[in-house]
């Protein structure tokens, strides 16, 4: 039996302003049950464990995650090989939960932008973004609702922490986007089109190091969703003590949101750098590239281009001495205003010849496209609030 589209996943749908059709409803979906337990996000392990608690052998356990994660099946109703009495059963105590998507955007890029609401508590929402391109597909996920770090340059830093993400938060906005994007139902070597993941949209990943990495394991199963480890990557301001746990535990790939090789100025427009600043954090960047394998040893540092702020020939120079030891690439970044911004973006000459001073030493650069803008869905312009909603439709 194929599995249905789950109605939370469908949810409204929104061109950008900028297309020639706008307000497109699809589906409103529906919230999950009060009180029932969220088998999405458990381990195979632990769904075993429920359906031995229920005096079932454990293959019951092991056909209900295939049933979830290979198939993408919400519904008990729907998973064939169980008997009546059983789907009947879980259905009394159990549900598979994503999210609820509330709002979805498409850019004129095709960039797809996603409001998703957890556990219909209307404060627990975030967004996801959905990038295609000719040879993959990126899916920014969020790991926490806000952000407590007050960049000074990032939209979700306006927003105040609400609470971390679990494991089948951060899962789910993989499966919503998977499904959305036709990976779901899945069919014989099918090439999946959200291919990669990054940790880049809202929170600190290592701020949520538990439930970010029990996301990762459940993405990454091989007997589940099968995500190669090396096309997850997470973004970190700089939690230093935390960054080796990646490569050895995790074993997926690194980003820093540097944004200045100066520690003065980056304790300035990152607070975090006044707890960990640039030397200790090299350090741990070192040590990432020491433990990591070869697949994910490069470390990306995105770097956003401030106008006046971060991008003289001496800032590009101060960079240059502080990566040059390890393998790196800079990615950088012009900047995207968003509502009450107090910066402005360097201009295109600047940032091509910044980018051809870091190269001139050797090292790897290159300035990333802005996607999705034109929906508030570029880097730095996540946040979770209705506002943007209501900006968009102008």
């Amino acid at each position: 039996m194929l599995s249905r589209v789950p109605q939370s996943v469908a949810g409204p749908f929104r061109r950008s302003v900028s297309s020639s059709s706008n307000n497109i409803n699809i589906n409103n979906g529906g919230n999950r049950a009060d009180g029932k337990i969220n088998l999405f996000g458990k381990s195979q392990q632990n769904i075993v464990k429920v359906a031995e608690e229920m005096n079932l052998p454990a293959y019951r356990g092991r056909q209900i995650y295939e049933w979830i994660y290979t198939k993408g099946t919400t519904m008990f109703q729907d998973m064939a090989n169980l008997p009546q009495s059983l789907q009947k059963d879980l259905d009394k105590k159990y549900c598979v939960d994503y999210g609820r998507v509330m709002d979805s955007q498409l850019s004129i890029d095709g960039t797809r932008k996603m409001l998703i609401q957890f556990n219909g508590d209307s404060k627990a929402t975030v967004e996801a973004v959905y990038i295609p391109e000719i040879h993959r597909g990126t899916l920014c996920v969020s790991s926490q609702v806000g952000c407590s770090l007050s960049c000074k340059f990032c939209h979700t830093g306006t927003q105040a922490l609400y609470r971390n993400l679990t494991a089948a938060d951060i899962a789910g906005q993989y499966m919503i986007a998977a499904w959305l994007s036709k990976d779901f139902p899945r069919t014989v070597n099918q090439q999946p089109n959200v291919s990669n993941i990054v940790f880049m949209g809202q929170g600190e990943p290592l701020y949520n190091f538990r439930n970010v990495s029990s996301a990762i394991r459940v993405l990454t199963d091989k007997e589940g969703i099968g995500m190669a480890p090396w096309r997850i990557t997470i973004s970190t301001s700089g939690v230093a003590p935390l960054i080796p746990r990646i490569a050895s535990e995790l074993k997926v790939g690194l980003a820093i949101s540097l944004h200045s090789a100066d520690n003065d100025l980056r304790s300035e427009i990152m607070p975090i750098n006044k707890t960990y600043p640039l030397p200790l954090l090299m350090d741990s960047c070192r040590e990432f590239t020491r433990l990591a394998s070869p697949q994910s040893r490069r470390i990306t540092f995105e770097y956003v281009m401030l106008d006046g702020v971060n991008d003289s020939d001496a800032d590009a120079r101060r960079l240059v001495d502080l990566i040059q030891d390890m393998p790196a690439h800079v990615n950088l970044i012009p900047f995207n205003p968003w509502p009450g911004s107090i910066y402005r973006s360097s201009s295109l000459d600047r940032v091509s010849e910044f980018c051809g001073l870091i190269r001139n030493h050797g090292i790897h650069a290159s300035v990333r496209t802005p996607r999705g803008d034109d929906i508030l869905a570029a880097c730095g312009q996540l946040k979770s609030s209705h506002d943007n909603k209501k900006s968009a439709e102008g």
